[in-house]
C-alpha cells in the first residue's frame, strides 16, 4: 500500500478545483460604507469642491498604483502555472513539516518587492499545494526579515549592529506563526478549506 505523503499531487485540473473568488463581499461592502460616509462628512464641511479634488487626486494615485497590481497578479498567476505542484506540495504541504516552515521562512525572507509582489506570490503558492503554515511563514518573513528593506532601509539608518539583531531576533517568529497557522487551520478546517 502506497503513503499518501509520498504520492504526487496529481496534475490534473479535475482533482483541483479552481478557488471561485466574489467579487464582492463582507469587506468590500464595508469599505463602500465607509467611503460613502467619508465623503458625505467632506462635503457637509467643505462642500463638492473638496470631495472633486480628494476624488481627483485619488484617481491620479490610482493610475500610479495599477500598474504595479497588474504586475503583481501577472506574476502571481505566472507563478501558479510554471510551479511543479507536486513539488511545491512536497517542500511546503501539509506534511512538509518543520523543513516546509524553514523553506517558507527563508523564501520570505529573499523575496524582493512590496505587498504588490508578496501577497500574490504567497497565493499562487497556496494554489500549487503549499499549506496555510508554510505561507504564514513565508509573509511573516517577508514583513518581519525581508532583505529588501533591511538593506535600502535599515542599515543605512539604524545601522549594521541593530539591523543584524533585530533580523536574528525575529527569525523563529515567522516559524512560530506557520506552525501556529497549521495547528489553527488542521483544527477549524479537520477536512480542508470549504472552498478547496
Amino acid at each position: 500500500m502506497s503513503d499518501p505523503r509520498k504520492d504526487p499531487v496529481p496534475d490534473d485540473d479535475e482533482t483541483r478545483p479552481k478557488r471561485v473568488r466574489k467579487p464582492i463581499g463582507w469587506s468590500m461592502i464595508s469599505i463602500l460604507v465607509l467611503v460613502v460616509v467619508s465623503a458625505a462628512l467632506v462635503w457637509r464641511r467643505d462642500g463638492i469642491d473638496g470631495v472633486t479634488e480628494i476624488f481627483m487626486h485619488d484617481v491620479s494615485l490610482f493610475g500610479g498604483i495599477l500598474p504595479r497590481v497588474l504586475a503583481g497578479c501577472l506574476l502571481g498567476a505566472f507563478i501558479a502555472e510554471i510551479l511543479p505542484h507536486e513539488k511545491v506540495s512536497r517542500a511546503l504541504g501539509p506534511n512538509s513539516g518543520l523543513k516546509g516552515l524553514l523553506i517558507g521562512t527563508a523564501f520570505g525572507a529573499i523575496l524582493p518587492g512590496g505587498p504588490f509582489t508578496a501577497y500574490p506570490v504567497a497565493a499562487a503558492l497556496l494554489t500549487v499545494g503549499a499549506d496555510f503554515g508554510a505561507t504564514i511563514a513565508m509573509v511573516v518573513s517577508w514583513t518581519l526579515i525581508g532583505y529588501g528593506r533591511a538593506v535600502a532601509w535599515e542599515l543605512p539608518i539604524m545601522g549594521t549592529d541593530f539591523t543584524l539583531w533585530r533580523i536574528v531576533l525575529s527569525l523563529p517568529i515567522p516559524v512560530l506563526a506557520g506552525a501556529l497557522g497549521r495547528l489553527v487551520y488542521v483544527r477549524v478546517y479537520p477536512n480542508g478549506a470549504p472552498d478547496e
